[in-house]
């Protein structure tokens, strides 16, 4: 399963981190859908029904676009289907923030968006899961491993964003009103996974699973479902169970913690890739509007004293439960 993200970026970072090839081998940075920049709050802590951006195939919004030109949407987690008939989403009965890979072919709820070519990827610096252990749930953050990536123009050189497959559908409001949701796919975890939950999202490891996903016109639905599946590529740090509280929105959320341990912590090299871009990397909230309308970020990235680097060494030296997931009403 997958119900907690953290996704951090200014959006003008995300579209920088999604820089990627088109067909004339010419670098670009996708861009946001008219308004939906203003509609996405970055948050150390995205809980179903939150808007988080969401990258899919501009032919969706544009009918003469190519179909291998990509665009940033800011849609809502958990799939409120077209044929929805009642006058609030909150009154959906089922819970669609994830989709199971081996059912989403039968499934009225995705079938639908499946085979009319609503294939999408959810952008996120990492995700949340919690292992279960001896009554207790240990909360960890996973997240792509970070290698440097070489400088090219537009090439993103910060934190690498985790793609995750996915599916959309736009549903129309009484008062005419559209919203855009979208669900996550799931599959059985790899072995590197399998020990903390026996699912995962199905991430999209190269730009090339990612192009094919999106590519709805040139990538027929069979072709692309190959590309789901369990992958290896992913690293994991233990958390605070101060994560637990979706209204905890602060950097300790994705701090790495020692477990069962007194001493400083040994990072990871992902983990120190992550404290370094902490440090240096971190969004410029003056740069963007979006954070200034975020209390709880904008607390962390204006005071001098309290930076995200200055938090995460703090928790460092330090020497509620989890979410459980909604179940479909019988």
């Amino acid at each position: 399963m997958c119900g907690r993200t953290a996704c951090t970026l200014a959006p003008d970072d995300v579209s920088r981190a999604c820089s990627y090839k088109d067909k004339q081998g010419k670098r670009k940075c996708p861009q946001w859908r008219d308004g939906d920049n203003q509609k996405y709050q970055p948050s150390y802590n995205k809980t179903p029904q939150s808007t988080s951006p969401v990258l899919l195939s501009l032919k969706h919004f544009q009918k003469d676009a190519d179909s291998s030109e990509r665009v940033i949407a800011a849609m809502r987690w958990g799939l409120i289907p077209s044929w929805f008939n009642e006058a609030e989403p909150s009154k959906m009965q089922y819970s669609t923030n994830n989709c199971r890979s081996d059912t989403m072919t039968e499934k009225v709820l995705y079938k639908a968006p499946l085979f009319k070519g609503k294939r999408c990827v959810v952008l996120a610096d990492g995700f949340y899961e919690w292992q279960r252990q001896n009554g207790e749930k240990q909360p960890y953050y996973i997240y792509f491993p970070q290698i440097k990536a070489e400088k090219d123009g537009l090439c993103w050189d910060g934190w690498r964003l985790l793609t995750m497959a996915g599916l959309f559908d736009c549903w129309e409001a009484p008062n005419g009103e559209l919203l855009y949701s979208y669900t996550i796919i799931t599959v059985d975890s790899s072995k590197s996974m399998n020990w903390i939950h026996d699912r995962m999202p199905a991430i999209l490891d190269t730009d090339e699973a990612i192009q094919k996903w999106l590519d709805f016109a040139e990538v027929p639905t069979q072709e692309a479902l190959k590309l789901i599946y369990p992958i290896e590529n992913v690293t994991c740090h233990p958390v605070s169970p101060i994560v637990n509280n979706s209204r905890n929105n602060v950097p300790e959320c994705i701090s790495p913690i020692i477990l069962n341990q007194k001493k400083e912590p040994t990072l990871s090299a992902s983990g120190k890739k992550m404290l370094e871009w902490l440090q240096n990397k971190s969004p410029k909230k003056e740069e963007s509007g979006i954070f200034k309308s975020s209390p709880k970020l904008s607390k962390f990235a204006t005071s001098p004293k309290k930076t995200s680097a200055s938090l995460m060494h703090q928790w460092l030296k330090k020497d509620d439960d989890a979410p459980s997931p909604k179940r479909p009403k019988k």
